[in-house]
């Protein structure tokens, strides 16, 4: 199986092909919210190489959320585009359960806490059992309050490592979700169909609420 796997959860862009859960080629871009742009470049990119390696695209797979807003939108969108283009169903990933992927593959063990940043002091991550949740932290106890060895990682743990000071807790720096990860876990989740597809909607977890524009003549 086949996929085409899509991550803008985040201020990195990535897409990638997968088969059979292996990663054959990943575009991925770090420097900033570029995903409007760079995302079709590595779409057209990707498909060229499938077609090069006489490979059918199966399924879309899409990094759901919690993440950014805007970076969600424009991976959807992209997304149930392609699944509407090509004919091909679109299977949704949890954002937090690709970062925790990441970390796994730089040898993290025991605990495993992803860290998305929603501003301020708030994080997206998950509970006991890997249900994402928004938590404002205070300390390790916001998060966690065991005794076990913990790893946390991703775009909203740098904040807290200046607040956690216990010795079994662990910061794993510049762990990000990318698509490559995405592909033998796209092979587990349930997919949606083409009928199914125009009312697919981000995770945001939190409701978007839009803010006011600065911008003159714009209200």
């Amino acid at each position: 199986m086949t996929i085409l796997c899509i991550e803008t959860s985040t201020s990195v862009c990535s897409a990638a092909i997968c088969t059979d859960g292996v990663p054959g080629r990943q575009c991925i871009s770090r420097e900033g919210s570029n995903h409007a742009r760079l995302l079709p470049r590595y779409i057209e990119e990707l498909l060229s190489f499938a077609r090069e390696q006489n490979l059918s695209i199966d399924a879309v797979a899409l990094s759901e959320g919690p993440g950014s807003y805007t970076g969600l939108r424009i991976g959807t969108s992209t997304a149930k585009g392609l699944c509407y283009g090509l004919n091909i169903p679109l299977i949704p990933v949890p954002t937090l359960e690709v970062l925790k992927e990441a970390a796994k593959e730089r040898g993290a063990k025991g605990v495993l806490i992803p860290l998305i940043d929603a501003r301020r002091m708030e994080v997206y991550t998950t509970d006991a059992n890997s249900k994402a949740r928004a938590v404002v932290v205070e300390n390790e106890a916001s998060l966690y309050d065991g005794d076990e060895e913990v790893y946390y990682f991703g775009d909203g743990a740098e904040k807290c490592a200046r607040i956690f000071t216990k010795p079994n807790w662990h910061y794993l720096p510049e762990i990000v979700p990318e698509a490559r990860y995405m592909g033998q876990m796209g092979n587990h989740q349930l997919p949606i169909t083409n009928q199914q597809i125009a009312y697919y909607e981000p995770y945001y977890l939190k409701e978007f609420v839009a803010a006011q524009s600065h911008v003159k003549g714009l209200v």
